[in-house]
Formats: structure tokens, sequence, C-alpha cells
């Protein structure tokens, strides 16, 4: 029995006597609708609760975002008027540790990261919970592939192989395992060989676009999705700068910036999106434009009222 069976099997009894119940970091439970238009009652496709919290003397925007799991332009996104470095001391602000699911079939397995949101999944499909894990990607002269992948490798303590064009800014053509290692201390390699899943021996990138194309996470987060993914595992890596959830019957929304500039007009993808599950006649258009506008990152209620 492998340890990632094992360790579900012992987690399972209480996920479900606790419905809804979160399992170490970023764990939730979810279901994608069961059919492909309409507004289905039974679909839970927003995840996580909003908390709040109480901005501590010398603590910055940055901090409050790793001790929450969460990336630089998640808190920038959600408040934009604190200055990240110098916040009020005292004040108390929201926290956005809930998401709505990538629009994806319902079976889908393995990893699938959202570039607009810089934000990545891992579907637990078997017990239907998902982890969740805020993340770093490519600036835009070398921006992260989309398309279909799969893990190849798993490396504790990877050597990073310079590539050619970069060796010449780092002065050497290898760095090994340490502090200096931008890779951090595990890396899952992708069958695309130029592109990786690791670690960063600078956190607070995390939540931005500062790599040369592969996906950095926290330590500790990399460390947790390591110990859970298989070689083998499907990665799906996809741009979706807006996303429809569903809750209680309800309709969500959720914007991000369009950080590669690929969506010429949102609203037009957004309306597509809608009409493909045939319930533009439930949305109320006001709150759904101002979503749009506002792009504050986070689920919107956006639901009509009858």
């Amino acid at each position: 029995m492998t340890k990632k069976i094992y360790a579900l099997l012992i987690l399972l009894p209480l996920v479900l006597m606790v419905p809804g119940i979160l399992f170490a970091k970023g764990a939730y439970q979810y279901r994608y609708p069961d059919q492909q238009v309409g507004i289905d009652p039974s679909a839970h496709t927003v995840i996580g609760t909003f908390t709040e919290h109480l901005i501590a003397d010398k603590e910055t925007l940055l901090d409050i975002a790793r001790n929450f799991d969460l990336g630089y332009l998640d808190m920038i996104l959600l408040h934009p008027n604190i200055d990240a470095w110098l916040p009020p001391a005292g004040e108390k602000i929201t926290t956005p540790t809930t998401w709505i699911l990538p629009d994806i079939n319902k079976d889908a397995k393995g990893i699938i990261i959202n570039i607009p949101e810089l934000r990545l999944y891992y579907f637990l499909n078997d017990i239907k919970m998902v982890k969740t894990y805020p993340i770093g990607l490519g600036v835009l002269d070398s921006p992260t592939p989309f398309g279909s992948f799969s893990v190849i490798e798993k490396t504790k303590d990877p050597t990073w192989n310079i590539p050619s064009s970069l060796q010449e800014k780092y002065g050497r053509t290898s760095i090994p395992p340490g502090p200096d290692n931008p890779l951090g201390e595990y890396r899952l390699r992708l069958s695309n060989p130029d592109y990786g899943i690791h670690g960063t021996n600078s956190p607070w990138g995390v939540g931005r676009l500062v790599s040369h194309g592969c996906i950095r996470l926290y330590p500790e987060d990399i460390e947790d999705l390591f110990s859970l993914v298989n070689v083998g595992t499907p990665v799906e890596i996809i741009y979706e700068p807006v996303k429809i959830g569903f809750q209680e019957g309800r309709i969500f929304v959720e914007v991000h910036p369009d950080l590669y500039n690929k969506v010429s007009d949102l609203l037009i993808y957004t309306a597509r999106k809608l009409f493909i599950y045939q319930i533009w006649e439930e949305v109320d258009l006001d709150l759904l434009v101002q979503a749009l506008e506002e792009h504050k990152g986070i689920p919107i209620d956006i639901t009509r009222k009858k």
C-alpha cells in the first residue's frame, strides 16, 4: 500500500464525518455539475472560506499572504489601496482564501495550473477532494507554456543545469543544491524538459511573474505536493482569466487580470461561458460587469434575484 493511499484511508473517516472539512493544507471537497447546461443544485465548485486577519506591527502583506498560503497578487487584487510593505498595523483585513475551481472535465485528474490566477490545483479525484497552492510563473518575455504535460521525474535536492541563454547572466553552467539554487529542495520535471514544478529560494516571488517559464511554489508547498504526486501524473496548464462556479444553486464569477494579454474582451469571453452553460438569463448583468471591472480575484455571487 502506497504512503498516499494509506494517508487517505486514515483521513477519510474524518472527511465523511464533517462535510467540506479541510484536511492538511488546502484540501477541500468539491463536486462538478452532473449536467453540462443549466444550474445543478448539487454542484459545489466554490471552495474555501473567507477569513479575517488583524495586521500586526511590522507585518507586510507578503507575510500575511504566505501565512495563509496565498500569493502576492492574491492580496494586492483584493486590497489595492494598502501598501504591501507598510500596511496599517491594527487594521482588520479579509484574506481571499476561497476560489472557483477551473472549468475542466469533471473526471479530470492530476495537476491543473491556471496561469492568470497564478494558482495550481491538485485533484484527488478518487475521493473528490482538491488541494490548491499559489505559484510564481514565467515573465512576459519567457512565459509559462500552455498545454498537456506529465510528471516524468521527481528529484530531491536538484542541481540546476542553467540553460545556455542564461549562463552568462549567472557566470556558470550549473548550480548545486543549496541556498543559492532557485529550484529549491524539490522538483517535478515535466514532459517538456525545459520546464518543471519546483520550490524556490526566493519565496516572495510566489504570486508574481518571476521565472523563465517554470512553476515556483513556496518551499513548504512543494514539499507537500512532492509527497503526493507520482511520476506519470498528468499536468494541464490552462489560461482562464474568468471562471464560473456553482454553490447551493447559485452562480459565482471569479475574475483575474489577463496577465499574458491573451483575451481581447473579457465580457465577450465571459458571455460565451454563460451561453455554453445556458445560464445567461440567471445572471445579474450589473453584478457581472462590476466583477469584470474590479477583477478582485475572488468568487462573486452574480445570481439574478427572482
